[in-house]
């Protein structure tokens, strides 16, 4: 596998990974993912939300006509 992440082989990623490390440090590094996970999850949950509000208001149309 010669890309793995935006044309990124795997020294790359380990430069990346090092760097983050350096100038982070080992003991912020789980609260910064963390805080990256909950950022996700609520962006899907938002996502999600207005999926099912446009569906909902498709479905209303559909039964109107």
């Amino acid at each position: 596998m010669n890309t793995l992440l935006f044309n990124l082989g795997g020294p790359e990623i380990i430069v990346v990974a090092l760097l983050v490390l350096l100038l982070f440090g080992g003991k912020k590094i789980p609260e910064l993912m963390r805080g990256l996970g909950t950022g996700i999850k609520n962006f899907k949950e938002g996502v999600n939300g207005v999926k099912d509000k446009i569906l909902d208001e498709t479905e209303t149309e559909k039964e109107q006509n």
